[in-house]
Formats: C-alpha cells, sequence, structure tokens
C-alpha cells in the first residue's frame, strides 16, 4: 500500500483526482472520532520534515463533527459548536501508515495543519548494544533483544509481510 497519498490543485498528475477520492473519503470516515488538530509554520527551507509536531498551547484535540469535502473546501464541526468550519487546501497529504492528514491552506502559504486520529503515547526505551537473537518461524521469524545492563528483553514476532518489510529497510 502506498504510504503518502497526495493531491495537489491543479495537477494535471493521473492519480490526482484518485488521491483525492482517497483523501475525501478518509475525511469523511473521521466523524465522532476525537482527532488531533496542530498547525505549524513551514519553516523557511520549506522541508516540513523538520517541523516539531509535539504539542504544543494552541493544539486541539476535539470529536469531530461531520466532516466532509464539499468542491476542494473542507469543512467540520467542533461538537460544542453549530458554527461550520472550513479550510480550502491547494495541498493535500494523507499519512495512510500514521493516519494522518497534512492540510497545505491557500489562503496561508506559510501554514501546514496536520488533522489526524489521535495519537496513541508510546511507552520509550532504549537499548545500547543489545544482544540478538534470531529464530526462523514458518514464514515469519522472531527477533529478540536483549539488554543486560538494564535487565530488558523485548520480543518482535514478523510475520512474512512484516518481515519483508524489514529487510527492505535494511542496508
Amino acid at each position: 500500500m502506498q504510504r503518502i497519498t497526495v493531491w495537489q490543485q491543479g495537477s494535471t498528475k493521473q492519480e490526482n483526482p484518485n488521491n483525492f477520492a482517497i483523501i475525501k473519503q478518509w475525511f469523511a470516515s473521521l466523524n465522532g472520532q476525537e482527532i488531533t488538530w496542530r498547525q505549524r509554520l513551514i519553516p523557511p527551507t520549506a522541508d516540513v520534515g523538520e517541523i516539531d509536531w509535539e504539542p504544543q498551547r494552541f493544539d486541539e484535540l476535539f470529536l469531530i463533527s461531520n466532516p466532509e469535502i464539499r468542491g476542494i473546501t473542507l469543512y467540520w464541526r467542533k461538537p460544542d459548536s453549530q458554527q461550520e468550519r472550513s479550510t480550502t487546501p491547494h495541498k493535500l497529504e494523507l499519512d495512510m501508515l500514521r493516519q494522518q492528514l497534512y492540510i497545505y491552506p491557500q489562503s496561508q502559504r506559510e501554514i501546514v495543519i496536520r488533522v489526524g486520529l489521535k495519537e496513541a503515547i508510546y511507552q520509550k526505551f532504549e537499548l545500547n548494544n543489545p544482544q540478538v537473537e534470531y529464530n526462523q518461524e514458518g514464514e515469519g521469524c522472531i527477533l529478540t533483544l536483549r539488554d543486560n545492563n538494564q535487565l530488558l528483553e523485548v520480543k518482535v514476532t514478523f510475520s512474512p509481510e512484516n518481515l519483508q518489510q524489514f529487510k527492505q529497510l535494511m542496508p
């Protein structure tokens, strides 16, 4: 599956209308779900990969109501308001893996808005130079990482598809 689906206003790329339909369906599917709404300035380098998406003061978390796209404009409501809100983009990028939509508004070219499902907060820990054990299991495998200093053991079970994806990531 393609990870990033892009729609660009005025694009003549063959996939543009299909990508728009995918994004439209995804946005509508958010109805009644708790979402995060984060707005950031695009850095001078225009590299949105440099943006810090960690929670900030004016970020919003709310149950979105009636999200839909009419024409190319995104419409939605917050649960405590009858007022319909909207923004018209010049570009949309849907990250299917992370379930996040990046909206580049026509009216504010220096801004990007990220809308997505409420994010899970993962417990993070670091293993430094762990012992590695690999066991084949059918078409998949189990990867075990052990850190004797911290007395931690992590077992990762790969399906054949995930194993293939993991192998592609390795140099």
